[in-house]
């Protein structure tokens, strides 16, 4: 199977290029840059090498190098941003401290004609994001791209098939970064494209069944894409093995509990056993309104509650959790900078009760695992419902947790999801929800003069959930919204949408 090898030196964005090398049908592998050397590479036979970004600077002595030698390689390599400054260090080139010159967002970048930019515009909107970067190329390379600011954006040596650009083509952002990638995957490295989401299905399925042979597995189920999928997966390797318990915390959506027992006792026969622990849940977070420390309370009594109803059931020897590759990258790993803590990535507890922990999506984004879960035979409603994130309502709650705001959020959440249902968009956002913030305003209803809370609503368009765009909802659609929120819930006198991208901002508000 021909594969490219991510090479990763720390960098947020490293398994979206993973990503979006696959979604051309060619495996990629992420492998810590200080994990495989250049004879291990050499010998897996990778077809191209990316060397991905990272948050350091080249010269500091404590970032991450690697052995020169793997420029010699004979396997065409393409740096990005922290990647392409390391390939001009390895090869003597000078890279400077951006100082005033430093750029974030997106820039305008002149590209010049070359293989890697073949069938893009001359001119293009790329997404920078650097403080360092390459004054002089090394003696070999030749400069392909600038910006106003940035006298390197890109370079290359023709003869080694040796390409770096400073920009990020694996965001979204970047207009034409996919185009980019498909050149250098197909025309510059030769592959074909013969890595179908299938093999994964089919390899995952003959894996776990034979690695959990005989064994008790227990599933934190939430109702999500992603505990669904994985337990839909896990249930055909495994059959009657395997024990989904979703435990209903309290930070729930409106009516999303009933319907998540529903769907899984009656339309797939996986054996189900529902929790209803609102007052566990909320005592433990009585007072607590630091983000992080919330999901680490809320990760810590997930696994507590799963602990006690696997004693209930017996020996139970895994635990199985729906961590997709996002969950992983924000939760922070190697190099990478931690954004925030996921409950089923960095908020486990270090001493749980079971024997394994298995994750079995964990090298996927969101729509890879939404196109497993359509092949697995899962009801589109279910496959393509809104992204909910394991804490629930907890992290779109500012401040402290409360029967009473988590009651609040549920009413305006519902209003807004409503009103977008029945829209009539032929394109609705990748997902839409509503905050409740600890911010109160004044306001005036039947004459009188109010002091309510306020609601923030937030809806993002994205395909792969690392990166996202504000989407631009109808006018009507937001009054009809904020309208019946403020009329129909008791405590909130002003509405307000957030316009933010992520980056800078994440999808989530805590």
């Amino acid at each position: 199977m021909e594969k490219i090898l991510i090479l990763d030196f720390g960098g947020q964005y490293n398994q979206l290029i993973a990503r979006r090398v696959r979604s051309e049908h060619v495996y990629a592998e992420i492998k810590p840059y200080n994990r495989i050397s250049v004879d291990e590479i050499k010998k897996e036979g990778y077809k191209g090498i990316v060397f991905t970004g990272g948050p350091h600077s080249v010269y500091d002595p404590a970032s991450p190098h690697y052995d020169p030698s793997i420029l010699n390689a004979g396997i065409p390599i393409l740096g990005i941003c922290y990647g392409d400054q390391l390939i001009a260090f390895m090869e003597n080139g000078i890279v400077s401290s951006a100082d005033n010159s430093s750029e974030y967002g997106k820039t305008t970048v002149n590209l010049s004609d070359n293989a890697l930019f073949r069938n893009v515009p001359e001119t293009n909107i790329c997404w920078m994001s650097h403080s360092d970067f390459i004054k002089t190329p090394p003696a070999s390379f030749k400069i392909i791209a600038y910006t106003d600011k940035c006298p390197c954006a890109a370079m290359y040596d023709e003869k080694r098939s040796i390409y770096g650009v400073q920009f990020h083509p694996e965001v979204t952002h970047t207009e034409h970064g996919t185009q980019m990638l498909r050149n250098f995957v197909f025309d510059i490295c030769g592959c074909c494209g013969d890595w179908k989401m299938d093999d994964f299905i089919d390899q995952s399925i003959d894996k776990y069944r034979k690695q959990l042979e005989g064994k008790k597995v227990i599933l934190a189920l939430s109702g999500g894409v992603d505990s669904s999928v994985a337990a839909v997966l896990i249930h055909k390797a495994v059959g009657d093995n395997l024990t989904c318990v979703f435990v209903d915390h309290g930070m729930l959506r409106k009516d999303e509990g009933n319907l998540v027992e529903q769907t899984f006792s009656s339309k797939f026969g996986i054996n189900l056993i529902r929790v209803n622990a609102e007052d566990r849940f909320l005592s433990k977070l009585a007072g607590v309104t630091e983000p992080e420390k919330k999901r680490k309370i809320i990760g810590e009594e997930f696994i507590r509650v799963f602990e006690e109803e696997a004693s209930k059931l017996g020996k139970i020897h895994v635990l199985v959790q729906g961590t997709i590759y996002p969950d992983v990258i924000e939760s922070g790993s190697g190099d990478s900078a931690v954004i925030k803590s996921h409950h089923n990535v960095g908020g486990l507890p270090e001493n749980i009760m079971f024997d394994e922990l298995i994750e079995p999506l964990r090298s996927l984004f969101k729509d890879e695992v939404r196109e497993i879960g359509t092949r697995l035979g899962i009801p589109h409603e279910l496959v393509w419902r809104q992204p909910f994130p394991g804490p629930g309502l907890a992290v779109r709650i500012i401040g402290e947790i409360t029967k009473e705001k988590l009651d609040t959020l549920r009413e305006a959440d519902a209003i807004f999801r409503e009103e977008i249902s029945k829209s009539g968009q032929e394109v609705l956002p990748s997902q839409y929800f509503a905050v409740l913030t600890d911010m109160r305003s004044v306001g005036v209803m039947g004459d009188a003069r109010t002091y309510g809370k306020t609601i923030v609503l937030r809806a993002v368009k994205t395909d792969d959930f690392m990166t996202a765009e504000w989407a631009r909802l109808p006018f009507d659609v937001l009054e009809r919204a904020s309208n019946r929120i403020t009329n129909e819930v008791k405590g909130i006198s002003r509405v307000v949408y957030d316009i933010t991208s992520k980056p800078p901002a994440t999808v989530e508000w805590e």
